[in-house]
């Protein structure tokens, strides 16, 4: 009897070599029609990995800090609409920053909530597509109203009498609608970066929701080009958003200084106490949430995911608080909203 090679036991199509450029094939040369087969139904979201056992006990903060949230922002938007005192360029962009936080938290912390409390993890693809466009979309609307407001403040301070000229309600309406346009043209592409991938069966994220990044290393195919797109396309254009607002403060800072009197320093600083507060509970948690996550490769996963919900919650969850501290239109008009039912039941 003539001794098999190594191969001989097997048909053709099931060696080594065989099945490394079928795979090659179906990921690089098959059709267009066909790659959508390589694309899953759903994906299913883990959770924080490593602490499965402790969702339902880190769902209490999470649903609480979106519930404070939620009612902040919504008080805020009512008690600037009911005023029409507040209807100002500076209230109305706290407004848009309100309805942004909204978008921001409520992308995601819902379906955060489900998987936590009952173990719905499964989300389709199109769904997921529409997670991780709204969460970065509504970073990046964020990042223009708070360059908006620092231009407010430079407006305001270095150029008073021109402040009812340059900031009225149409050009404020165009800055609103700037902030989106801009958002959607940066962010909607890595929609069709990520339609394009195969992803060959793998549907697992390690993570509470949807973003560009861990969908796109799921992928069974090069992504460099979202690797590129992702990091320098939304990254320099939030950078630059930042490069203006510290410009901004330091034109704001030089004509604080040059003002005759300490009150009127200590006056303008203080307008712009509330909006630097905005700036470093929006700027710093992303930056280092972003940095980490390309580039940390040596903190834990669980940590990572930990801080990228925790920036979902805090700049929504306190910037109604420092507005509503720092501003006292606003809080003086909340205050007069929350006693108005008791005052109203004293007098019957």
């Amino acid at each position: 009897m003539t001794s098999r090679g190594p191969f001989q036991h097997k048909p053709f199509y099931e060696m080594p070599f065989c099945s490394a450029f079928c795979r090659c094939y179906q990921v690089h040369l098959m059709p267009p029609s066909n790659l959508t087969s390589l694309i899953p139904a759903t994906f299913v979201l883990v959770g924080i990995p490593g602490m499965e056992k402790l969702h339902v006990w880190l769902s209490i903060p999470f649903c609480s800090m979106y519930l404070a949230a939620l009612l902040g922002n919504s008080i805020l938007l009512l008690v600037v609409k009911a005023e029409q005192s507040l209807h100002q360029p500076m209230y109305l962009l706290l407004c848009m920053l309100a309805a942004t936080d909204l978008m921001l938290s409520t992308t995601t912390v819902p379906k955060m909530l489900a998987l936590f409390w009952f173990h719905a993890g499964e989300i389709s693809f199109g769904a997921c597509l529409m997670q991780m466009f709204f969460l970065h979309f509504s970073f990046s609307v964020e990042s223009v109203i708070l360059l908006a407001m620092a231009f407010d403040r430079f407006v305001a301070i270095c150029h008073p009498l021109r402040y009812a000229a340059v900031l009225t309600p149409a050009a404020i309406t165009k800055v609103g609608l700037g902030a989106v346009l801009r958002s959607f043209c940066i962010i909607f592409p890595c929609v069709f970066l990520l339609r394009r991938l195969p992803f060959c069966g793998h549907s697992t994220i390690p993570h509470t929701y949807c973003e560009h990044m861990g969908i796109a290393r799921l992928a069974c195919a090069d992504i460099s080009a979202n690797v590129l797109y992702g990091l320098a396309v939304p990254f320099a254009a939030v950078v630059l958003d930042v490069v203006l607002i510290a410009a901004s403060y330091i034109l704001i800072l030089l004509a604080v200084f040059r003002l005759p009197s300490r009150t009127a320093r200590s006056r303008a600083f203080n307008t712009c106490i509330s909006h630097v507060c905005v700036i470093f509970l929006f700027y710093i948690p992303a930056f280092f949430t972003v940095l980490t996550h390309r580039f940390g490769g040596e903190i834990p996963q669980h940590v990572h995911i930990l801080l990228a919900n925790l920036y979902v919650l805090f700049p929504p969850l306190l910037n109604p608080i420092v507005y509503g501290v720092r501003t006292r239109p606003i809080r003086e008009k909340v205050v007069k909203i929350l006693l108005c039912p008791t005052k109203h039941l004293l007098q019957e």
